[in-house]
């Protein structure tokens, strides 16, 4: 009967159009919606690794506040940094940049992310985002001994070590090295100083062991920076402000 309605009643067919045009209208501005806010507010993210134990765990979901506004609010003067976060922050940063991205393939990507609760994804982003803390801003120097920072603020006088510069107490997880490993290898705990550039920033893991990050990579750009995990809601028992 319903079929033979819409075949036959322009009423029904209207109607029909009707609801299909509701539909996509409705999808639509969920779309935008959910673009809007996980570029300019919050997304969920989830920890696939754990280069930053003890901290954070393979597992941990996190809720990430977009460093969009910030950089904007920057880059207007609005605010007196350069950099929308602070020393001590735990950050994601987007190894790509803005350079070479299908606007086409972000839009679909984010379409499937939209109806997956963000599961899956058409990117492989363990191969360039990744979650660090930012140690040191644009003009710091910077330098390791027994794998602890040690940083002399822009302008300043003093070198203080990376807990001194931090608003949050973190503890990273240092490994005992081999002997014969001395401060020529790589993840020695030990780094000459650097000073860096304008729009650099030092990132590191929380496991200063064997993971790759601004000691291995070098200073990274300030725009590589795409957010702040502030909350872990997941898992239940280890629920709380970052």
């Amino acid at each position: 009967m319903f079929d033979k309605a819409l075949k036959y009643s322009f009423a029904a067919q209207k109607r029909e159009r009707h609801r299909l045009l509701r539909f996509f209208l409705t999808l639509l501005v969920l779309f935008l919606i959910y673009n809007t806010v996980t570029a300019f507010f919050l997304s969920a993210w989830v920890i696939n690794n754990n280069t930053m134990q003890p901290g954070l765990q393979s597992g941990d979901r996190l809720v990430v506040i977009s460093a969009a506004l910030p950089s904007l609010f920057a880059k207007l003067q609005i605010t007196d940094s350069s950099v929308p976060f602070k020393r001590g922050n735990i950050i994601l940063i987007d190894t790509r940049g803005t350079a070479g991205q299908n606007r086409l393939i972000i839009a679909i990507d984010s379409l499937i992310r939209l109806f997956t609760a963000q599961r899956i994804s058409i990117f492989n982003k363990g191969e360039h985002i990744y979650i660090k803390r930012l140690i040191a801003l644009p003009g710091d120097e910077i330098s390791m001994n027994n794998f602890v920072l040690h940083i002399k603020q822009a302008g300043g006088s003093y070198t203080l070590t990376e807990f001194e510069l931090s608003e949050r107490t973190y503890y990273p997880n240092i490994r005992q090295m081999p002997a014969l490993w001395d401060a020529s290898l790589p993840f020695s705990g030990n780094m000459e100083p650097v000073v860096l550039a304008a729009d650099e920033c030092f990132v590191v893991s929380d496991d200063r062991g064997s993971t790759g990050d601004s000691r291995t990579w070098g200073p990274v750009p300030v725009k590589y920076i795409i957010g702040r995990p502030v909350f872990r809601f997941w898992p239940p028992a280890r629920i709380g402000r970052l």
